[in-house]
């Protein structure tokens, strides 16, 4: 994005939500626009506040291309994002590597070129899964995707317009696995998961922290030639926030490595199945695990 475009960015942000009236002891966090978003920001601000003499005002539904633009502008302090996002659509790499060399490159590249700061992971990869039904895996004897070999041509698959159609997605990953279905039906949000639940698809495409996955009882497949790229869950925050805040490098450090995915999908389950709110959700994983009083 060009120097002129994020000033306006800026502006427009500022003007519309928050009014330029942040206060000197509060910093804003930033969400992007789904559950699992807003859990976290809410997770960020309740830790924060509970652990320093700083405020917090959270702003929620930003796109993630303009959260990216907001916080190096200086609009957002913090939030948390995806290392694959930040690597293939933000800084459009394309080379495939392990989560920790995705990771390294991209600390390195929003440090030197954007002045923020790459917390470690926290814990969690909201990467892409292929699941199946409990009662299917066991009939097939389904653990891993290489275990599709054979019997996918029978199965009908059921995802997202970008996983059926992006070359990190459902073309590639055949041709890497050596499968094919019978068919491929694009399908969003739960009604994916309601197909599944009726045979009506018998492979879904997913997210690996999707509350779905533990509302419908769906085996997740080891994605075991590791096709699909790493999104694992970061904290990223302005160098110049740390500066006036520094003790924020010391308690934010603290959550690097805490959620699992297994946590973060139950936390989305919380939410999208049983009704709960993030902010009850942040509030119940941070007591949960001491991080709270």
């Amino acid at each position: 994005m060009k120097k002129v475009s994020l000033i306006i960015l800026a502006v427009i942000i500022c003007a519309s939500v928050f009014g330029c009236t942040v206060k000197d002891n509060t910093i804003v966090i930033g969400t992007m626009d789904y559950t699992e978003q807003y859990i976290l920001g809410y997770m960020l601000s309740l830790y924060i506040e509970d652990n320093t003499n700083i405020k917090t005002t959270i702003t929620v539904d930003l796109a993630s291309d303009m959260i990216f633009a907001a916080v190096r502008a200086g609009v957002v302090d913090t939030y948390v994002d995806y290392t694959g996002t930040i690597y293939r659509y933000y800084f459009a790499l394309s080379e495939t590597g392990t989560a920790e060399e995705i990771f390294e490159i991209t600390s390195n590249v929003v440090r030197e070129d954007f002045d923020l700061h790459m917390f470690d992971p926290l814990g969690f990869n909201n990467t892409y899964q292929l699941a199946v039904r409990r009662d299917t895996a066991a009939e097939f004897n389904l653990r891993t995707i290489s275990d599709l070999e054979g019997v996918s041509d029978d199965f009908i698959f059921g995802g997202s317009g970008d996983l059926i159609r992006r070359g990190d997605g459902l073309p590639n990953l055949k041709r890497i696995y050596n499968i094919s279905f019978k068919e491929e039906i694009p399908l969003f949000g739960v009604d994916r998961y309601d197909a599944i639940s009726r045979d009506e698809i018998q492979v879904v495409g997913a997210f690996s922290t999707d509350g779905h996955l533990v509302a419908h009882d769906l085996v997740i497949l080891e994605d075991d030639k590791n096709f699909f790229s790493p999104y694992e869950g970061v904290i990223i925050i302005r160098e110049e926030t740390m500066d006036r805040f520094p003790e924020l490098q010391r308690i934010l450090g603290k959550l690097s490595g805490l959620i699992t995915d297994e946590a973060m999908r139950e936390l989305n389950y919380r939410v999208d199945i049983l009704g709960n709110t993030p902010l009850e959700v942040a509030e119940y994983f941070l007591k949960k695990n001491n991080l709270i009083r």
